[in-house]
Order: C-alpha cells, then sequence, then structure tokens
C-alpha cells in the first residue's frame, strides 16, 4: 500500500507553500520518487530546482471528473511512486474522491486562510465541512490581527473533534484555548450545562481533560447504547448541527453506570456524573470518562439540538 497525503483548503489558503516546506525537510526525503498531483495553480508554484533536488514528479488535474481511479492508476504506472501527495481543489467536494486500491490514505490535512474564514464558514459552510471532517490536522494560518480566534477553534472541533487544530502568525504558532468562552463556572458543583455549554464541555473536556477531572457535571442527554459497549456503559448523546439541519453528529463522553439495563436507547435522562480520566478504547489513548451519580428519565429540552451559533439557546 502506497501512502497517500491529502492537502485541502481553498484557492491561495497556503497548501503550496506546507508542501513545498514538506517535501524539503530531511524526515520525508526517503528513498524512491514523489508523485505530487496539483488540483488547482494559485499564485506560487513548485520551483524545477526544488522538485528534482527531492525526487517529486510534477502532475496537474485540472477537471474534477479527471480525478479518478483509472487516471490514478495510471500515473501510478508511469511514475511508479513511493508516496503520493495530493494538493486538492478546494471547489471539488471532497465526497467523490475515490483512490486507488493500492492506495492508502495516510494523512489529511486542511490548510486555511484564518483571514478568509468567516467568509468562506458563511457562504461555503457545506465544502468547508466536508475539507474539515475527515482532516488529521487543521492548520490556520495568517492569524495576525484576529482576536476571535476561539470562536474558529469551537466552530472547527463543532465539526471534527479529534482533529489538531493549530493557529499561526507571522511569529509562529498561537496559544488559542477556549477558556474565556466557557459558559459555565468551572467551581459550580455540580456544573450545570444548558444546550449551548453541553457542547462546549463535550469540545472542551476532549482537549483539556485536567480541568474537568474529578469534577461533578450535569446536564439533559439522550441514550445511546453502543452494542459493543460493556454492559456497564452507554453514552449521553445530544445531536450538534455542524454544517446545516441535515448535517449533524452526536456530542457525547461514554459514562459508566450500573444500570444501564434500565435505560432505553434514545429516552431522555437527566445525568449527574464526575469526571474522570482513563484509557479510553474508542480513541486508544487516555480520555475522558463519566461516571454516574445518578441518572433520571426526564422531558427533552427545549432547543433538542445544539446550534454553536446561537450560544443564548
Amino acid at each position: 500500500m502506497k501512502p497517500v497525503y491529502i492537502i485541502n483548503g481553498f484557492l491561495d489558503s497556503g497548501k503550496t507553500d506546507f508542501f513545498r516546506y514538506t517535501i524539503q525537510q530531511p524526515y520525508f526525503r526517503t528513498k524512491g520518487k514523489t508523485l505530487l498531483i496539483v488540483c488547482e495553480e494559485g499564485e506560487n508554484e513548485y520551483e524545477e530546482g526544488l522538485l528534482r533536488a527531492t525526487n517529486t514528479v510534477l502532475e496537474i488535474i485540472d477537471n474534477e471528473e479527471d480525478f479518478n481511479p483509472d487516471k490514478l492508476v495510471e500515473l501510478d504506472s508511469k511514475y511508479n511512486p513511493e508516496r503520493i501527495l495530493v494538493e486538492y481543489n478546494g471547489m471539488w467536494n471532497y465526497k467523490n474522491m475515490t483512490l486507488p486500491f493500492m492506495w492508502k490514505l495516510e494523512q489529511q490535512i486542511t490548510v486555511i486562510d484564518a483571514s478568509s474564514f468567516e467568509l468562506y464558514f458563511s457562504n461555503m459552510k457545506s465544502l468547508l465541512a466536508e475539507q474539515i471532517r475527515n482532516s488529521d490536522l487543521i492548520l490556520f494560518n495568517r492569524c495576525d490581527g484576529i482576536q476571535d480566534l476561539a470562536t474558529y477553534k469551537r466552530n472547527v472541533k463543532a465539526i471534527n473533534q479529534k482533529a489538531d487544530i493549530i493557529f499561526e502568525d507571522k511569529d509562529g504558532e498561537v496559544d488559542v484555548t477556549l477558556d474565556e468562552d466557557l459558559p459555565f463556572d468551572l467551581n459550580d458543583d455540580p456544573i450545570e450545562l444548558n444546550n449551548y455549554g453541553y457542547g462546549m464541555f463535550n469540545l472542551d473536556v476532549l482537549d483539556h481533560v485536567d480541568r474537568y477531572e474529578g469534577k461533578n457535571v450535569k446536564f439533559k442527554a439522550m441514550v445511546l447504547i453502543p452494542p459493543e459497549f460493556p454492559k456497564d456503559r452507554f453514552v449521553p448523546v445530544r445531536l450538534a448541527m455542524t454544517c446545516c439541519a441535515e448535517d449533524m453528529q452526536p456530542l457525547g463522553i461514554p459514562c459508566v453506570y450500573d444500570k444501564v439495563k434500565e435505560l432505553t436507547e434514545k429516552e431522555w435522562v437527566l445525568v449527574t456524573a464526575r469526571v474522570e480520566r482513563e484509557f479510553v478504547a474508542e480513541i486508544q489513548g487516555e480520555g475522558p470518562v463519566l461516571k454516574a451519580i445518578s441518572v433520571e428519565k426526564t422531558t427533552a429540552p427545549k432547543n433538542a439540538v445544539i446550534d454553536f451559533s446561537n450560544p443564548e439557546q
């Protein structure tokens, strides 16, 4: 299986600069040829000298219909590369991408020009969401002078909770936390989470489990009982609108409860639980887990779906 590295982003977001930097690094200069497929040409280009020095061959695919397994297999046979880099066109729908069977997607990165994020998020949210949804890394560049980066992080986390998010200005990486945006008091016991608060808690606890460890939280949620879970575990979830009304995803953290058998799938419950840190099989690493103090049947909240664009929920 040949590794494929895909970089998404709209025109002039910095994709070419990212790959130009990457192929020059010693860790990337391994044996064999690199096939670089460029699906749109921006202001910056790949210099012939750089391509020769890094044993990289460049192919341009201008039309979305030409980016298909037959064409890609043809390029594979032509060059027999050890690895493939794809600079994907941000205006093409990522859902339509199909790779040859012998190519394995190793990493997907989305590069975003922070100065244009609000424009694209407001007017091309569905295309941007597809770029973000399956990415391992989201890189915001050109963050100079932008004050509301925490909101940008929140919007991206709502679409993809697992991705690493990096913000950079001309001086390097910018530290962005959600502390100032938290709509609840971390000193409350329990911390009561309304609709918006529940969404923010779920996004923040994944990155900062240390600030919640040992604290109690209280919230309304639906019961989800994955069949592969242990008998004493369920997931209290809320649906969050990430792109549009037709595009929602569940937000939830596994909860240990000794009376799961008394719960019914999709019923609403009022959960009071303690946040703890332990190994979570679903993410193959340490993460937050809820330990139920009480789980009571209740009615659905007035706003059952979380909308991150509406903090007044």
